[in-house]
């Protein structure tokens, strides 16, 4: 494979007529697989908006293949009044790709179901375009709109601009992050609580905290309307909201027998009954009949018979505390600290608020610099937590059952 010379790298093709970019053998190769590649996707918008910046990347992206080393270095890019929500990346090699000396990244926060309105995209779009260098990421890994490519110079009139048209920056550092919510009762029969309402609320609530960091390190929200959890909000939160019902699953007998008759017997044990993990789906009579003692609300039944089956009507949320990433001690799903939390009602919102401060100010007090809180309670103890934030042990926090019989724990 030939390879551009160190002395080639950030200068200018011999034929700009022909073509806005400096050759990149290496990234060319990643073209030519047979799935979309995101190379094709940079170079498309290099080429229609003529920007050096998108040029520049691409060079320096190629010479990091070569020399299999990341040029990029973090920095502090802020706007008036706020302390987070611009990622700054500035190159480490500016001398030799000046193009590519800053490339900064506005993280923009997602309306709670990731609701929009094409006119209020199309707006987004151009701002970024004339300000930035209209890279486009939907959604990073907390949910923001990313907003990829900037130069310093630029950054406050972007904001400015942006801000106008309703939009507001996401959190960045050791900050209360933007949030994720699925599309809940806006479209989703399974729905256990209004996720939208809530998310609005809970960040509103927080809005301080997402622009001034001031945290150990950062802390996610994520809101899932059910226990199918499609804001996948367990290990990718720190608090993780789910829709939950401590009632029995709603039967429609009529649906059922119409479903039966539709796909048969056999698929009903086949598909359904077979799959339910606890065999707490029963055949009974040519009906179905479950023991809702031993359902652990998995939701495969109702997935798959959602005209026949529905959740219980007692509904609320269950809260899972620590959920994240590889960091310190590597990937970490959510432990449940709450099982049952009824969220009717404004006040209940503003109960689960004055909870989520409570174990955050524990936190905050407790955890050290650059850990997650599930970090803290995994170093500390799920005791010392529960005793600091005023909750009472659950059989439910059980992961395990004890296994050494010469040792007692109190839980």
């Amino acid at each position: 494979m030939k390879t551009r010379k160190d002395s080639e790298i950030g200068k200018t093709a011999a034929s700009p007529e022909d073509t806005f970019l400096n050759p990149t053998p290496m990234l060319d190769e990643l073209e030519s697989g047979p799935w979309p590649s995101f190379i094709s996707g940079l170079k498309e918008l290099a080429e229609r908006t003529r920007k050096p910046i998108l040029r520049g990347v691409l060079d320096q992206l190629e010479y990091s293949y070569q020399t299999r080393t990341g040029y990029w270095r973090g920095s502090l890019v802020t706007v008036q009044g706020y302390g987070s929500g611009v990622i700054g990346r500035r190159s480490m090699i500016k001398d030799k790709i000046p193009e590519a000396a800053e490339f900064h990244t506005f993280r923009v926060q997602p309306a709670p179901g990731l609701h929009y309105n094409t006119r209020m995209l199309r707006n987004l779009c151009d701002t970024w375009e004339k300000h930035g260098s209209g890279l486009i990421a939907l959604h990073g890994q907390t949910g923001d709109i990313m907003l990829q490519g900037i130069e310093e110079e630029n950054v406050q009139d972007c904001f400015d601009e942006i801000n106008q048209a309703g939009w507001d920056l996401g959190g960045a550092g050791a900050a209360m992050r933007s949030a994720t919510s699925c599309v809940g009762p806006a479209r989703c029969e399974h729905a256990c609580y209004d996720t939208l309402k809530m998310h609005y609320r809970t960040l509103t609530h927080f809005i301080s905290d997402i622009h001034r960091p001031q945290y150990n390190y950062k802390f996610k929200f994520k809101f899932s309307g059910c226990p199918n959890d499609c804001s996948n909000s367990i290990f990718r939160s720190d608090m993780a909201v789910i829709g939950m019902w401590r009632d029995a699953i709603q039967i429609d007998p009529v649906a059922v027998q119409g479903w039966i008759e539709k796909n048969g017997i056999d698929s009903l044990v086949n598909i359904v009954i077979n799959n339910c993990p606890t065999r707490a789906f029963l055949l009974q009579k040519g009906t179905i009949k479950i023991d809702n003692k031993n359902c652990v609300h998995c939701m495969h039944c109702i997935n798959v018979m959602p005209q026949a089956l529905s959740p219980g009507k007692e509904r609320g949320v269950t809260l899972l505390l620590g959920g994240k990433s590889v960091l310190k001690v590597g990937t970490m799903g959510g432990s449940m600290i709450v099982p049952f939390l009824k969220m009717e009602t404004d006040e209940d919102i503003d109960n689960f608020i004055r909870l989520s401060e409570t174990m955050i100010e524990w936190w905050n007090d407790n955890g050290f610099d650059h850990e997650r809180i599930g970090e803290t309670i995994e170093r500390v103890g799920l005791k010392q937590f529960l005793d600091g934030v005023g909750l009472e042990a659950s059989v439910d926090m059980v992961s395990r059952p004890r296994n050494n019989p010469y040792y007692k724990s109190e839980y």
